[in-house]
């Protein structure tokens, strides 16, 4: 069914909501519609995929009492990093929110055939307001990632997380979630996205949910809006999902894995090395879906 804009309008119970048009791309099996009824204005998430007709699908979070159904009114911030996880997140982040502020941080990364995928990404998700923000490598230093020693190649998949790799960034999230915070408070966000997951990882310390709570609450304290009563939240979507289950939401919503990249040792052109721990993580992940992984070409 090829619409490009939609001119409806949706009874439901006593209300009759006069929905204006949105444009959509164009492939895209979903699309959002914006409405109002008296002084509230809602968000509906219309789905056609497998339906010959659309039909609302109560998807996302509601946030006050203006927002019912699928998309809340503030924009997000979401962290993009060019892997797996961060392209799964950033279309979440876009099923639920109006506009988003897309953060990439370019921060002396051997992999950093990452940077150009999240450019990909973000243009194939829509997302106008990209920020590539560099900074001075020295300040991460003393990771795998960063130069500080070999990548390390496991044994096998089930020794990974059992201590704290040598591919841990010190500090990455930390820093990385202050500077989002800072853009979010700027900007008007109420949710800053990251693909944090503590099912099929590396075991580093700041993807855990302790810690996302604990940043949460410094969050709330620290701002201006939290102290105010409008508290920014930390959303993290994937973090009790397992590998398997992240990449079938994301084939779900059309994310398209061929633009990621998740080694952490890939050639000039961007081929995983497929003996990292995060090539691993990601072979047994497909795997474990059923899916090929169009990187490699084979289901994995």
């Amino acid at each position: 069914m090829d619409l490009s804009e939609l001119l409806v309008s949706i009874r439901l119970g006593a209300d009759v909501w006069m929905v204006c048009s949105r444009k959509f791309a164009v492939g895209r099996a979903d699309f959002i519609i914006r409405g109002c009824t008296g002084n509230a204005e809602y968000f509906v998430w219309i789905s056609l995929k497998g339906h010959g007709n659309g039909r609302i699908s109560q998807r996302g979070s509601a946030v006050g009492s203006g927002n019912l159904y699928g998309m809340k009114s503030t924009p997000a911030v979401v962290l993009v990093s060019g892997g797996l996880d961060s392209a799964t997140v950033l279309a979440l982040a876009a099923r639920d929110h109006p506009s988003m502020i897309a953060l990439t941080f370019e921060y002396g990364q051997r992999h950093s055939h990452e940077l150009s995928c999240a450019a990909s990404i973000c243009r194939n998700q829509g997302v106008s307001d990209h920020r590539v923000i560099p900074l001075d490598a020295s300040l991460l230093a003393g990771s795998a990632l960063t130069g500080g020693g070999e990548i390390p190649r496991p044994e096998s998949i089930e020794v990974i997380g059992s201590t704290i790799p040598d591919t841990y960034v010190p500090a990455r999230n930390t820093v990385f979630l202050s500077m989002a915070l800072a853009v979010a408070e700027i900007a008007g966000a109420a949710d800053i996205y990251i693909g944090a997951n503590a099912i099929d990882f590396s075991g580093y310390p700041d993807c855990r949910p302790e810690f996302i709570s604990a940043f949460q609450t410094m969050a709330r304290l620290a701002t201006k809006c939290g102290v105010e009563g409008v508290p920014l939240s930390i959303m993290t979507p994937l973090i009790n999902m397992t590998k398997a289950e992240i990449i079938q939401c994301g084939i779900d919503m059309g994310v398209d894995y061929s633009m990621t990249s998740s080694c952490y040792d890939p050639s000039d052109s961007g081929q995983p090395c497929g003996s990292c721990e995060s090539c691993l993580l990601r072979a047994e992940g497909f795997a474990e879906a059923g899916v090929v992984d169009p990187l490699v070409g084979a289901s994995v």
